[in-house]
């Protein structure tokens, strides 16, 4: 070859270069990119003016000496075994699919660049065609939406957690969390629980994952969680809170938004969970003794769909039981079944609660999430997990019915003052029975029988409850009563010494309560 240095089967003939030759080397010229054409051992045997250009050698500094020379030292071995290969198997690279490497200046300076490899057959054996272009723009800008991007991430996970904010520590009820942002897209999720405490022993257990990702579910999520924990607040039952929740997805006005959703109500005194499901994945059981199931619950559907009427249940759940809540991320993969990924998920909680008798939740949720989504930078949407132990069931409980009438006053002291010295506690006696009598005077007067009281104790707090069959709910008064008035001061007084108190709808009725501390 006699291109700029070397010689052709034409110019070792003796003659000038042939037409094919100066076409050839004016297509050379001509192309946007730095050409460089090698030979099999990676010498330089072609290059055109913007190789010069780019690399800042003169062209005769290159031809004859090998491509390495435009390579950095610490990449040539790297560079040298991918040429040697790619001289092997003859497949033509295109730029798109180039191999990025860094090229180096005449005076050192190291840059990024994109090489797209060409063989070439000659009559001299395989030539190599390097299209080398530098990418250091690119590189920049790339830099630059990256550090955007993960900015703008951090911004939308800080309001996402700021939203969902934490949920409260509820003596007696043992819990453990994770959450995990999806690794893909924008990261952020509609998902969220929270735990509210009714009071009397009760606390509500709340798990919701609004469909859709980015900062749009973020915002509705933060609206729902709010409105659903100040909806649990009043005590009302599981499908009057799904069904306000639902007109509340209604008003927000997201074309097309569904929202999964599910609500329990744990009652130790009872030994029962209240449950109502809007769609939302099933919740699932570990019993002492390792036996995992699911919890029973209607099949609802979600929120958004207008027009459903919800229904709730009730199951009797063993105190020292695990409740575990959790979102699709948790299951859902690309081409899974559902019900095999919930299966799978059973298993696991199966295996660690058998193998372990007195497991501490956050070992079962780092394994949970250890079985389930093992890599934990490659799920494209967020897991949620959330495991509530069910606290002991109160230490003694007594109940009786009493009719609703006046007689039912004096009955229910003496039940409930025969009831306090077997439990030796009538230190608590006078305020006990002072507050009860104000409740079953209430209940007599304004509520609709049979009376049902019920007085449970803890090691630190003693329950009183007075449920009947109104729904109507009592309420303090704004004004104090006049100071010759027989009524209007009951719910003062029981706010004045009770250590908590409130009122409970129920399918029969209400439940009226107070505590008092031991």
């Amino acid at each position: 070859m006699a291109l700029e240095g070397c010689r052709c089967a034409e110019a070792r003939r003796g003659g000038g270069p042939s037409v094919a030759e100066e076409r050839f080397r004016g297509l050379l010229e001509a192309a946007p990119d730095a050409m460089v054409i090698v030979d099999d051992t990676g010498t330089i045997r072609l290059v055109n003016a913007q190789t010069e250009a780019l690399f800042g050698f003169r062209r005769e500094e290159l031809l004859g000496h090998p491509v390495e020379l435009l390579v950095p030292r610490r990449f040539r071995a790297h560079h040298t075994r991918h040429r040697e290969g790619y001289a092997a198997n003859r497949q033509v690279r295109p730029m798109g699919a180039g191999l990025e490497l860094h090229g180096v200046r005449k005076d050192g300076t190291e840059f990024p660049v994109e090489i797209s490899l060409s063989p070439l057959e000659t009559s001299d054996g395989l030539l190599l065609s390097a299209a080398v272009r530098d990418v250091s723009d690119r590189k920049a800008a790339e830099a630059e939406l990256t550090a955007l991007y993960e900015q703008q991430r951090h911004i939308a996970l800080t309001l996402q957690r700021s939203l969902m904010g934490t949920p409260p520590s509820i003596p007696g009820l043992a819990t453990a969390s994770r959450y995990r942002p999806a690794t893909q897209g924008a990261g952020v999720g509609g998902d969220w629980f929270d735990l509210v405490p009714l009071g009397a022993g009760r606390v509500g257990v709340l798990i919701g994952d609004v469909m859709g990702r980015g900062l749009e579910a973020a915002a509705v999520m933060g609206q729902l969680r709010s409105a659903a924990h100040a909806l649990a607040k009043t005590g009302m039952q599981p499908r009057q809170l799904m069904q306000a929740l639902d007109t509340c997805v209604a008003d927000l006005d997201v074309p097309d938004q569904l929202v999964t959703c599910c609500y329990l109500v744990i009652a130790p005194d009872t030994g029962t969970v209240t449950v109502c499901s809007a769609g939302h994945l099933p919740t699932l059981v570990a019993g002492p003794g390792g036996r995992v199931v699911r919890l029973d619950a209607p099949v609802n559907a979600p929120l958004g769909v207008g027009d459903v009427l919800y229904e709730q249940s009730r199951a009797e759940v063993p105190p020292g039981a695990t409740l575990v809540l959790y979102t699709d991320g948790l299951i859902e993969t690309p081409g899974s079944d559902i019900e095999e990924r919930i299966g799978e998920l059973t298993g696991v909680l199966d295996e660690f609660f058998t193998r372990t008798a007195t497991p501490r939740l956050e070992a079962v949720a780092d394994h949970v999430l250890a079985g389930m989504v093992p890599g934990a930078e490659s799920h494209n949407d967020d897991v949620t997990l959330l495991l509530a132990q069910l606290p002991a069931a109160p230490v003694d409980c007594a109940v009786t019915d009493l009719p609703a009438v006046s007689s039912a006053v004096p009955e229910g002291r003496a039940f409930l003052r025969k009831t306090l010295c077997s439990w030796e506690c009538a230190a608590r006696a006078d305020d006990a029975l002072l507050l009860l009598s104000e409740l079953l005077t209430n209940a007599v007067r304004h509520g609709e029988g049979p009376v049902t009281l019920r007085v449970c104790r803890t090691l630190t707090e003693l329950t009183v409850e007075v449920g009947d069959r109104s729904p109507h709910l009592p309420r303090p008064r704004p004004r104090l009563a006049a100071k010759d008035a027989e009524s209007r001061r009951g719910l003062l007084l029981v706010r004045a010494l009770a250590a908590g108190w409130g009122v409970q709808p129920t399918d029969e009725g209400k439940t009226t309560w107070f505590t008092l501390k031991l």
